[in-house]
């Protein structure tokens, strides 16, 4: 479809595919230099914001996040807010408190999570750019499952000042397109310091000049518990890779193993701090028995509007900052970032990248997920989870297809505010790959 037929109909793919949870009135493009959409943890003053949580639904923040507005000092227009996994809680936007975005290849299997609504925006909507962000891989991970392209950068690279919060030393606001020249050209556009983010402060300047991928490392931990397809469609694209002239290495990343539980102990830990603040008194909803003490009114409304995954969370990560657990459990989790962070500084002193599969699987129906447990769906982020703790760049590329066409993606990690040679990368590759796009029907 052109992107005049596209913006068109949208309320109509839109409501195919359940990509938005909010739309702009005015979807045309008008005067606007582009259109792109944003996802719904992202405060924007002029639609609802509610982090895909029904406890923030009615919510209309009175300022734009310092992306959306430098995206709209660009020239460029919102025409929407994403569907997600409730304040990012989630592999597969399946935990949406709204509506479940549906994967443009099938219309039975999940988009990723939890930026599900942006990766299947991109992949729908020919010429868009959507806002994603990544706690432990929600970036590229939807990304790879959506055949599109997506980029999560350095910690600290792009000012969270006006993102709602999953967990604050993790969040990473990146860019999810189907072209991989896009990557760069908005990235640039979101990416900067900012005075209301102190974590933006510190960055060193943005390196958007060509320079070329040489070599990669494939860590052998990150080979292992993947599907057998995956695995095939992997190898052909290290081959195309090595035909490219890049170098591929295999080594030992022993860390990575560890990553996982790391996570799930820091981000529930920040997760619950930061979801506190939902009480039914400030925003989305206020309801209640007034006449009821503080506690009981605050479990009053967090009971009823809470998923439960949220809940979930908010005990893990309750428990594991507990007097007497935090020791235990938080500091230490800590320190396994801190080894991770050292094994990903120890191969890319010699390596560009490190690079493997982004999921161990393609994009599961819907059946299958509602009988996974949560121990099996957080599993599935292993692949996406290191980078994220260690703050790194990194980027899923889509490099295949299964039997039953769905997409596969691989993942480049680079070091510490490289995300030039991800740029590069991307771009090369888009050159040689034969990307197939959903065939679209209203």
């Amino acid at each position: 479809m052109s992107m005049d037929s596209v913006m068109k109909d949208l309320k109509a793919i839109n409501a195919k595919y359940q990509m938005f949870h909010t739309m702009s009135d005015d979807i045309s493009a008008g005067d606007a230099k582009f259109l792109f959409s944003a996802k719904d943890n992202l405060t924007s003053k002029d639609m609802e914001t509610c982090a895909g949580s029904r406890i923030l639904e009615g919510y209309h923040p009175v300022f734009d996040a310092t992306c959306i507005s430098k995206l709209r000092e660009a020239g460029g227009k919102l025409v929407g807010k994403t569907n997600m996994d409730e304040f990012g809680f989630g592999t597969f936007s399946t935990n949406s408190g709204f509506e479940v975005p549906r994967n443009p290849y099938d219309l039975n299997r999940a988009c990723g999570g939890s930026s599900g609504g942006s990766a299947c925006a991109a992949s729908v909507i020919e010429d868009h750019m959507s806002l994603g962000v990544s706690t432990g891989g929600s970036i590229c991970c939807p990304a790879s499952f959506c055949g599109v392209y997506g980029i999560a950068p350095t910690y600290g690279r792009v000012s969270r000042y006006g993102l709602i919060d999953y967990g604050n030393s993790l969040d990473k606001i990146g860019v999810i397109s189907q072209k991989a020249t896009d990557l760069k050209k908005y990235m640039e556009m979101i990416a900067g310091k900012d005075e209301k983010d102190p974590t933006s402060m510190v960055q060193p300047d943005f390196k958007t000049a060509y320079r070329k991928m040489r070599s990669v490392a494939i860590p052998k931990e990150g080979i292992e518990g993947l599907s057998k397809e995956v695995e095939a469609v992997f190898k052909d694209a290290v081959e195309q890779l090595k035909s490219m002239g890049v170098d591929v290495d295999y080594v030992d990343m022993p860390s990575l193993k560890y990553a996982m539980p790391a996570y799930y102990v820091l981000a529930t830990s920040e997760a619950s701090t930061n979801l506190a603040r939902y009480v039914g008194m400030r925003y989305g909803h206020q309801e209640g028995d007034h006449s009821l003490k503080f506690d009981d009114y605050f479990t009053e409304v967090r009971s009823k509007y809470f998923g439960d995954e949220a809940k979930r969370r908010i005990l893990l990560g309750t428990y594991a900052r507990m007097a007497g657990f935090g020791g235990r459990h938080y500091a230490k989790a800590r320190e396994v970032r801190q080894v991770v962070i050292n094994d990903y500084k120890r191969v890319l002193e010699t390596h560009d990248a490190v690079l493997a599969p982004t999921m161990p699987f393609t994009a599961p129906r819907f059946d299958d997920i509602s009988k996974m447990s949560a121990l099996e769906s957080y599993k599935a982020d292993y692949l996406t989870v290191p980078a994220n703790i260690a703050g790194t760049p990194h980027l899923s590329v889509p490099c295949g297809y299964d039997s039953n066409g769905m997409p596969v993606g691989m993942q480049f990690v680079a070091d510490h505010w490289n995300e030039d040679v991800l740029f590069s990368v991307a771009e090369d590759w888009e050159k040689q790959f034969d990307l197939r796009r959903p065939e679209m029907s209203i």
